[in-house]
């Protein structure tokens, strides 16, 4: 060195005098002398002018700085080159702002994994070198089990842990080449490449690597001090050369997830076709339904209830579809569709609606006018913040006199806050709306939450009564729900009924 500025001077941490005879080696490590040296070579030797940016790291390791350099040749009279004079700017904080920008948009900030998008560039790669190598791949669509669960009951901070420390280990699970990313929410994928070029031999690899995942999961975790048990669900596509794109790939392994949701949870599903066709048809009974309700196409049938002596003394409310090319359609084939779709909720509404005004009209009948009308309620639909205000409206829109008409709810409310599902049931019956439990006997009532129950009425489920005179212990459940009743002053009808 025959001369440094200030800022250099400050960088080596010497003054003018320690900087002037001296080589980089006083001032750099090894590595970086090498490369330094590299590019002087081209300038003095060639009388190159050098451009680049470089990263140079002090000789104690401590300080890592980027630049931005350029390095001409100092020339004689006579055009000889006798040194060369290097201006470096210090882009230090630029480099750490471009690589903090980056992460935000390619990593997920709570697991540090990359993110869907960066997922979507390695997927798209991915295809393309398959295609090129004649090689497998597999997508793997892993979602934890009931983790609104844990949110609920144990709040965020703890269900962030258990993302966190599900992401450590499918990082164990899988090779340097794979990727792991997260999804979003509780999602994770996994996308693994470099299979065997035969499908059959590229499945047994990709299900031996779920089931890893599928047992590494379900091994006790550490939250607060305490043991938690999960559980994932885990949806696997193939990726054969010529594959279709990464947005198809990801739905047919997402598809495939929701397979093993259905079957119990705690699986491994591979998506298929058939898994394909079944989900189109339902997305077309969805779009009917919709179009249904607003072109009118569902009608109530009302089913008699009777008493001991077969006089009938009420009616259930029954919701069937008269779909212009497939008739009349019974509601196991679209209700389920409806609730998973959020459809229930425009179409509750309508049949309490339509439900009302059959109460009117019936008003006006002597023979019918003291007879109630029981609508089903789902579960979804009375969790509405709402719910309470639509029925009011419903009555004093059609006039209907709210003591004939009854709401049947399902034990699956009372799961969730039951002080709340209480509170609404109680301004129901403040009202005057009658209240009944259907299906009793199935799920997850108590004394004491029948108890706290503002009812009218237990609806025993059919699975009792269908066996009922052969069966004994559906006699005894049968004849306990009776005596039940009876102690707590509620009605008791059962469903199925269908001989003298």
């Amino acid at each position: 060195y025959e001369y440094a500025n200030r800022k250099v001077c400050e960088l080596f941490g010497v003054p003018m005098a320690g900087v002037v005879g001296k080589t980089d080696a006083a001032f750099f490590d090894e590595v970086t002398v090498a490369r330094i040296r590299t590019n002087d070579l081209r300038v003095i030797q060639h009388g190159e002018r050098v451009e680049e940016e470089e990263t140079n790291t002090s000789l104690d390791g401590t300080q890592e700085h980027t630049y931005l350099s350029v390095k001409i040749p100092l020339r004689r009279e006579d055009g000889s080159i006798h040194a060369l004079c290097g201006i470096s700017t210090d882009i230090t904080r630029h480099k750490q702002a471009e690589q903090a920008i980056h992460h935000l948009a390619f990593y997920d900030p709570l697991t540090q994994l990359p993110n869907r998008r960066l997922l979507l560039e390695r997927m798209q790669l991915a295809l393309r070198a398959h295609t090129r190598d004649r090689q497998c791949g597999a997508l793997l669509f892993i979602d934890v089990d009931n983790f609104k669960d844990l949110n609920d009951t144990l709040g965020h901070q703890l269900g962030d842990e258990l993302l966190r420390q599900i992401a450590q280990r499918l990082g164990t699970c899988i090779r340097s080449q794979d990727t792991l990313a997260r999804q979003g929410g509780d999602e994770f994928v996994v996308l693994l490449q470099g299979l065997h070029a035969s499908l059959e031999v590229a499945v047994q690899q990709a299900r031996q690597v779920a089931d890893k995942v599928l047992a590494r999961l379900h091994e006790p975790y550490l939250l607060k001090n305490q043991q938690y048990t999960s559980s994932a669900s885990i949806g696997v596509t193939m990726i054969t050369p010529n594959a279709l794109n990464q947005e198809e790939l990801l739905k047919q392994a997402d598809l495939a997830m929701y397979q093993a949701k259905s079957q119990g949870r705690n699986a491994v599903r591979f998506f298929d076709p058939q898994m394909q066709s079944q989900v189109n048809a339902r997305t077309a009974i969805e779009a009917d339904i919709r179009k249904g309700i607003t072109a009118g196409e569902f009608v109530l049938h009302y089913q008699p209830q009777v008493d001991a002596q077969g006089r009938i003394c009420a009616y259930e409310a029954l919701a069937r579809w008269h779909h212009p090319q497939r008739g009349l359609v019974p509601p196991m084939e679209f209700i389920g569709v409806a609730e998973n779709a959020g459809l229930i909720l425009p179409l509750g509404e309508w049949l309490l609606n339509a439900a009302c005004r059959q109460l009117v009209t019936w008003a006006d009948h002597a023979d019918m006018a003291h007879r109630t009308v029981a609508i089903n309620v789902s579960a979804r639909q009375f969790r509405q913040p709402h719910f309470v205000e639509s029925v009011q409206s419903a009555l004093s829109t059609t006039g209907a006199a709210p003591n004939r008409l009854e709401l049947e709810l399902t034990e699956s409310l009372l799961v969730d806050d039951v002080s709340s599902v209480v509170a609404k049931m109680n301004a129901l019956k403040s009202v005057g709306v009658r209240l009944s439990l259907d299906d009793f006997g199935t799920g997850y009532s108590s004394l004491s939450m029948l108890k706290r129950l503002p009812l009218d009425q237990l609806k025993i489920d059919q699975t009792f009564v269908r066996d009922l005179l052969t069966d004994p212990q559906d006699a005894s459940i049968v004849r306990a729900i009776v005596a039940m009743g009876q102690s707590l002053n509620l009605q008791v009808i059962a469903e199925g009924v269908e001989t003298q």
